[in-house]
């Protein structure tokens, strides 16, 4: 088969881009922003690439068209088209679909599939949940929203019967408004948490909790639903009807924690049944390890051997990934990348560093948070308020405001002089430099690529640090 897609650069779809190749399909693709590396990747497994959505693109004449949720029906000012190849394609009458459904179609039928659902947390768990089946013999393919450093890769085939992909609740495409986990008919499902996201599309959490029944619903009963027990509106999900199996974490539920966050032993009903030791930190990857302990053990893979695999997990690239440090004398500045974006994920990720530092010794050295509202619900200022609680753990903060249409400074004014902003990238750095003190710790924030601050901030930190 020839497939054709269209957004064939991002995450998502150059993960299917990639899957499709490994199964023998000739593959090609468009997109507008064709550039390193996602169109080096693509290019190595043999993709051709096209740059822009031009309608003689048709004269491919692929098997099916495979439409990415970039995709509009948008106009441009001028009354032109924004994506003149889709224009073409319904005009001629030709095949097309989503994404998500021909994922279902041609990679996930006929696979028990795992599917990891939730507002915070998904590629991290997936990532998990994926090493956990490799480590036991399963060979699972998988498809994350992100590149395991474990595996190399953001997507494969596998050898086995198990196949755990990223269940994202963002809208499929332009023509199929449902969430794109709809289309995945997991055997074994993980809730992992739910709050208030994607504000651009989502009115509110009862419109998401509203998708995440619609996911709950095509769980066989034979299935099972990994259900994080402390999160109400999961419970409101669940109460919509539920035909499965049931398996809760946390607090309240089957299977819990306990020990510190970076070694705990995993109970099932009270009885310790694995431990895990690794260098992980934070309360979120301690729930996000008993969830994929919770989902393996309902392909057959042990609790005591998960857990123990889950001590080499080297976690996903952009979350909490060291960038580089730069000496100075009374101590070493280090600088991170995560990419936390909602307000809970950037406070999350900051306590969890807190703690970290607080348990080895270190209260005494300071976190600072570098961050931009990039999310498309950050964008909207719909969380604006919620700034000043996200990065309570930090020492002092600085926000990159560059194209919002709310004031982040009037958000941050409740920090004070804990908080600073900047409508570039370059004074941005300077006043992070300006600040910064031996034993720092600067973690950059963001789900894009934050016009390079993590090099420039090295590269800024290593120039004062020779003068």
């Amino acid at each position: 088969m020839h497939i054709h897609i269209l957004g064939i650069c991002g995450t998502f779809m150059g993960g299917l881009a990639a899957l499709a190749r490994e199964a023998g399909h000739r593959v090609t693709g468009c997109d507008a922003g064709v550039y390193p590396p996602m169109s080096d990747q693509l290019r190595s497994l043999g993709i051709d690439l096209i740059e822009g959505f031009g309608a003689d693109q048709l004269a491919i004449a692929p098997d099916v068209f495979v439409v990415g949720n970039v995709v509009s029906r948008v106009r441009l000012p001028d009354g032109t088209p924004k994506f003149p190849l889709m224009e073409a394609i319904l005009d001629a009458g030709k095949p097309y679909t989503s994404g998500p459904q021909w994922l279902a179609e041609h990679v996930l039928l006929g696979r028990h599939v795992l599917a990891v659902a939730g507002t915070h947390g998904k590629t991290t768990t997936t990532s998990m949940l994926a090493w956990v089946l490799e480590q036991g013999g399963k060979a699972p393919g998988f498809l994350v929203g992100g590149v395991p450093l474990d595996f190399g890769v953001s997507a494969r085939l596998g050898d086995g019967a198990a196949f755990v992909i990223e269940a994202d609740e963002y809208d499929t495409v332009f023509f199929d408004k449902r969430s794109k986990f709809v289309h995945y008919r997991p055997r074994t499902a993980v809730l992992n948490n739910l709050e208030f996201d994607h504000a651009d599309i989502f009115d509110d959490l009862a419109a998401i909790e509203r998708q995440f029944h619609h996911l709950v619903r095509t769980v066989p009963s034979t299935g099972r639903l990994v259900v994080n027990a402390t999160e109400e509106s999961l419970q409101r999900v669940l109460a919509q009807g539920c035909w499965s199996e049931l398996a809760r974490f946390g607090a309240g539920g089957e299977w819990q924690a306990r020990g510190s966050h970076d070694v705990f032993d995993v109970l099932r009903q009270g009885e310790v049944v694995g431990r895990v030791e690794w260098e992980l930190s934070g309360l979120h990857n301690q729930m996000n390890a008993l969830a994929a302990i919770a989902a393996a053990e309902h392909v057959g893979v042990a609790p005591s051997d998960a857990a123990r695999a889950l001590g080499s997990f080297r976690n996903v690239r952009r979350r909490m990934e060291l960038r580089g440090t730069v000496e100075r004398s009374g101590g070493a500045i280090t600088v991170y990348d995560d990419f936390a974006h909602h307000p809970t994920a950037i406070r999350t990720t900051l306590d969890g560093l807190r703690r970290k530092l607080d348990s080895a010794g270190k209260k005494s050295e300071r976190i600072l948070a570098a961050f931009e509202p990039r999310s498309n619900t950050m964008k909207l200022g719909v969380m604006a308020a919620q700034l000043p609680w996200s990065l309570e753990s930090a020492d002092l903060s600085f926000c990159h405001t560059a194209g919002l249409d709310w004031d982040a400074a009037a958000a941050l004014a409740p920090m004070g002089d804990r908080a600073k902003a900047a409508d570039a990238i370059e004074p941005l750095v300077a006043q992070i430099v300006a600040a910064a003190k031996p034993g720092d710790h600067v973690v950059c924030m963001s789900n894009g690529g934050f016009g390079g601050v993590h090099d420039k901030l090295l590269a800024a930190l290593r120039a004062t640090a020779a003068s």
